[in-house]
């Protein structure tokens, strides 16, 4: 079942978008679909090289996707500052 329900826009509307869902008091960071995917794959990379024992293709791959998890962070605290809220945490 599909549920329709308005949720507050902290940020521009783009492939990470900050958004408060009804009855959450902190927003949280929207992923599109194919971005999720592409999460999960670089996380894969990280897991497999790690199998393989081949530790700096880990770290390389690894690096990347905190580099993303970072740039989400910023997005996301930024918003909170322009709205001037406290982070969650």
């Amino acid at each position: 079942m599909m549920e329709r329900v308005e949720a507050e826009l902290f940020s521009d509307g783009g492939n990470d978008a900050v958004v408060r869902m009804p009855g959450r008091r902190f927003p949280g960071v929207l992923v599109q679909g194919d971005s999720l995917h592409i999460l999960r794959s670089d996380m894969a990379e990280v897991m497999e090289a790690c199998e393989r024992g081949d530790l700096d293709e880990a770290r390389d791959s690894a690096g990347l996707l905190l580099a993303y998890l970072d740039t989400l962070l910023v997005r996301y605290e930024a918003a909170l500052g322009e709205h001037e809220m406290p982070r969650p945490y």
